[in-house]
């Protein structure tokens, strides 16, 4: 949550936040995970939304069947456009984030309403139940997650062995962004990268043009992060 307002505020957009669950973490672990209630989360939904009506929208770490469903309901009732979903499914630690049937609900109810969705070949693997190894096996991956209703399925591929390829299907065509990839381990690379896109989309990009520079805005980020704890290195937002 804060290096997504980090993220909002570098590219110029000023950034509103509802929280769907809490996590003790540090660059090490997450130790515990407290849910919020799904009917809260829609009243700090509602409440903001009725107020102001953002230009666009993303969601992070939702974990349940119910928070995924509160998102549904105001995006849908408020007619939400630019949402930008980001499925997180596991930590870099490890740890479940999004529960099986919350997955089922994401795929069901929230990725027809979406955008773009920005899952790692990880989560593209959870999602499409296929095993992903190299650029054949993304591009079918794409195929099948865009046939879940999104508008753009974007796959980001730092997990690949030899460099990063972050992979874009409009349902037409694909569109590879190439990278050398950075040895070491980084904390919140794909939420700072679905956040520069959120915002980008916000100020009127186009979806190309908003991940190829969301691509650059995290590649320097890493090239610069920093050592703070004992683990993972934090992204220089």
């Amino acid at each position: 949550m804060q290096a997504d307002l980090k993220v909002f505020k570098h590219f110029g957009v000023y950034g509103l936040s509802v929280l769907s669950a809490a996590t003790a973490q540090n660059t090490l672990k997450v130790s515990a995970i407290e849910r919020m209630d799904g009917s809260f989360l829609y009243d700090q939904l509602n409440t903001l939304l009725a107020d102001i009506k953002p230009a666009a929208v993303k969601t992070g770490m939702l974990l349940s069947a119910e928070a995924v469903r509160a998102v549904v309901r105001v995006v849908t009732s408020f007619g939400l456009r630019n949402l930008v979903t980001d499925p997180v499914i596991l930590s870099t630690t490890g740890v479940r984030l999004l529960d099986k049937k919350a997955a089922g609900v994401m795929i069901e109810e929230l990725f027809p309403l979406t955008r773009v969705i920005t899952p790692n070949i990880a989560e593209a693997s959870t999602f499409t139940g296929m095993a992903l190894s190299d650029e054949a096996s993304m591009e079918q991956a794409a195929i099948t997650l865009k046939r879940f209703g999104p508008e753009v399925v974007i796959i980001t591929g730092g997990h690949l062995e030899d460099e990063t390829l972050d992979l874009l299907y409009d349902g037409k065509s694909f569109v590879r962004f190439r990278g050398r990839k950075i040895a070491g381990e980084f904390h919140g690379t794909g939420c700072a990268f679905s956040a520069a896109i959120t915002a980008l989309l916000a100020r009127g990009a186009a979806v190309t043009d908003a991940v190829r520079e969301a691509v650059e805005f995290v590649k320097q980020a890493i090239e610069s992060a920093v050592t703070l704890g004992k683990g993972m290195r934090l992204l220089n937002l």
